[in-house]
């Protein structure tokens, strides 16, 4: 799977960073032993992946910890996003403690971290941030956001050089259609997630593989095949076509296992740019896939 290596697509917005297509995504589970997550992490480095995300919140801060243990001796030439999960608490203490936990002195981006509404963006402790650049603990800044007007706001600010936010085929069509397009014209690097809709919409889950406490009505099996899902659903494939066509800088997948790990990089490199027609299609899907499996947080 791995034979052909994943090579840097284009720039991450004015960072200069030349970018794979994919990012390595959340890795952590307490569940498994850390040398095996960190086994997971290089096994994606080994294809080429460039963009790695993390953040102290991602399993208490286990994520991190699995992150600097995979880039130690390999640091060069990866770019780390890290965040700051309390934006209402000094940045400076934050950013200490996520280069303790991965035993760096520099991440190349730090983000605020689930930006979800205007008054939280206006509240942001900005000029902290600007001093932890100013002082080497990283190299960029930007936030994270579920919330198209927070995200418009921030690329328009001129602070943030990157930016993460959703892109999928089940996302307030204001992320593409608008944000998207508009980060490209201001410079501003692109890092997109929910790609699967946090798990919704390729499984029976109300996310993150969280089980249905309850089926919605009238919803059956595709087929009745033995082991199919019992709900609509799209295929990894599906989903990751849609979102390389609509062309973010980086694509952020969590890739947990080998197996996902190997789905996602042979949907990459079966990519081609959907049609009109058939993204229309694959939403239309996505809608029926979601039905009946909670909340979707990033569509106001």
């Amino acid at each position: 799977m791995q034979a052909t290596r994943f090579s840097a697509r284009r720039e991450l917005g004015r960072t200069g960073f030349g970018a794979t297509v994919l990012g390595i995504g959340d890795v952590a589970d307490r569940q498994l032993p850390l040398a095996q997550c960190v086994e997971t992490v290089r096994r994606a480095m080994d294809a080429g992946l460039n963009v790695i995300d993390t953040a102290p919140g991602y399993e208490a801060g286990f994520s991190e910890e699995i992150v600097g243990a995979a880039l130690r001796g390999r640091r060069e030439g990866m770019f780390l996003i890290d965040k700051i999960d309390h934006l209402d608490q000094p940045v400076g203490p934050q950013v200490e403690a996520s280069l303790q936990r991965l035993g760096l002195e520099q991440v190349d981006l730090f983000v605020f971290h689930a930006v979800s509404t205007m008054a939280q963006w206006r509240a942001l402790r900005v000029d902290e941030l600007a001093d932890g650049v100013q002082a080497g603990h990283a190299r960029f800044r930007g936030i994270s956001s579920h919330h198209p007007d927070v995200v418009r706001a921030a690329i328009e600010s001129g602070w943030c050089d990157v930016v993460l936010f959703p892109v999928g085929p089940f996302v307030d069509a204001r992320y593409v259609d608008e944000l998207l397009p508009l980060a490209a014209a201001r410079g501003v690097g692109t890092v997109c997630f929910k790609t699967f809709g946090a798990g919704k919409l390729v499984g029976d889950t109300t996310g993150y593989n969280q089980p249905l406490q309850k089926r919605p009505r009238g919803k059956i099996s595709s087929g009745g095949k033995p082991g199919a899902p019992r709900l609509p659903c799209l295929t990894p494939t599906e989903c990751l076509h849609y979102t390389l066509t609509c062309d973010p800088d980086v694509a952020l997948l969590g890739m947990s296992f080998p197996n996902e790990q190997d789905a996602a990089f042979m949907a990459a490199r079966t990519f081609r740019k959907l049609s009109p027609p058939l993204l229309a299609e694959i939403r239309r899907r996505a809608a029926e896939a979601i039905e009946g499996k909670g909340p979707c947080w990033w569509n106001p």
